[in-house]
C-alpha cells in the first residue's frame, strides 16, 4: 500500500511539474482556421522574447503566409497581403544549438544566410526537416522555439494551398506564394 501511495505521489508531482514548465501559448487566427503554438522559453529564451514582442505589439495581425512549400514548411510573419515587407526590430541572435529539432509541426525562425539575422518571420515545419537542424551542412541551423499544440488541420490546409510566382513591388518576383491569400487575422498571447 505504501508503494502504491508513493507511486501516486510521484505521478502527481510529474504531472504538476509538466504543467508548470509549459511555455507561453499563442493563438493564431487565420483565414483558413486557427492554431495554437506553445513556445519553449527555456531552450530558446531570446527567440521566444523576440517573437512575443511582435505578438504583443500586434505586428502579425494582417500579415500573410507568403511562402508555402508542401512537404517542407509554411512561412509567414513579414509581409502584407500586397507583398510589401513590414519594417522589423533588430535581429535576434541564433539559438539553433538549443537541442530542439525541426520536426513536423514545430515553429522556427526564418532568416537569411546569416545565422543571426532572424527578425519577425517564422516558419512551421510540415515535415521532419533534419537538414535545418544544428549543425547543418553550413555549420549552423534554424532556431526551433516551439510547437503547434492544436490546430494542425489548419497547418495542413495552408500547406495544400496552390502556389505561384508573384511580383513583389520591392523585391522582384517571389516564388511559392499562395495563389489564395492566407492572412493571419490575429496572433494573441493566451498565457
Amino acid at each position: 500500500m505504501r508503494k502504491l501511495f508513493t507511486s501516486l505521489v510521484l505521478v502527481a508531482a510529474c504531472i504538476t511539474s509538466q504543467a508548470v514548465i509549459a511555455g507561453p501559448q499563442v493563438e493564431f487566427k487565420t483565414t483558413l482556421g486557427n492554431f495554437v503554438v506553445e513556445l519553449d522559453d527555456v531552450k530558446a529564451p531570446k527567440t521566444t522574447a523576440n517573437f512575443l514582442n511582435y505578438v504583443k505589439s500586434g505586428f502579425y495581425n494582417g500579415t500573410i503566409f507568403h511562402r508555402v512549400i508542401d512537404g517542407f514548411m509554411i512561412q509567414g510573419g513579414g509581409f502584407t497581403p500586397d507583398l510589401n515587407q513590414k519594417s522589423t526590430n533588430a535581429p535576434v541572435v541564433s539559438e539553433a544549438q538549443n537541442g530542439l529539432r525541426n520536426n513536423r509541426y514545430t515553429i522556427a525562425m526564418a532568416r537569411t544566410s546569416d545565422p543571426d539575422s532572424a527578425t519577425s518571420q517564422f516558419f512551421i515545419n510540415v515535415n521532419d526537416n533534419a537538414a535545418l537542424d544544428f549543425p547543418n551542412a553550413m555549420g549552423n541551423g534554424y532556431t526551433v522555439f516551439g510547437k503547434v499544440i492544436s490546430g494542425t488541420q489548419t497547418i495542413d490546409a495552408i500547406r495544400k494551398v496552390p502556389t505561384m510566382v508573384a511580383p513583389a513591388p520591392r523585391m522582384g518576383r517571389m516564388a511559392d506564394v499562395p495563389s489564395k491569400t492566407v492572412t493571419i487575422e490575429s496572433a494573441t498571447l493566451l498565457k
